[in-house]
């Protein structure tokens, strides 16, 4: 996945280039396969609750192949978002962790609203 991710990145930099966002999108798809496997890949992205974020990552590809690469991304994003959503606080809590810039990630989490949640509960 870091090779798909690095792909997207420089898809982006280089004003939304059609070639460089589908290969990032290629090997994306492909390094989920390789670390969670086919079986549960497929599973993941057919569950009822992430239909409508495989629909819109799909519908993304789909544009970027088809010429129109920033509304493809964007649409593309959208789906990301909606279908590794409930990551983002692990991905958050992970980014806190980080020996020298931690603190300061966990500062600008808190100041976004995306920190965390229920923290004032007590245990």
């Amino acid at each position: 996945m870091p090779k798909g991710g690095f792909f997207l990145i420089a898809g982006v930099i280089l004003l939304f280039d059609r070639a460089m966002l589908a290969m990032g999108n290629i090997l994306f798809i492909l390094g989920l396969t390789l670390i969670i496997g086919p079986q549960k890949t497929l599973l993941f992205f057919a569950r009822r609750q992430k239909l409508k974020g495989t629909a819109a990552f799909m519908v993304g590809i789909l544009l970027i192949l088809f010429r129109w690469p920033l509304v493809g991304f964007l649409i593309e994003l959208y789906g990301i978002f909606v279908l590794f959503g409930d990551f983002l606080g692990t991905i958050g809590g992970f980014a806190r962790n980080v020996p020298v810039v931690g603190p300061y990630l966990g500062q600008a989490l808190d100041r976004l609203g995306t920190g965390r949640r229920n923290a004032e509960l007590p245990v």
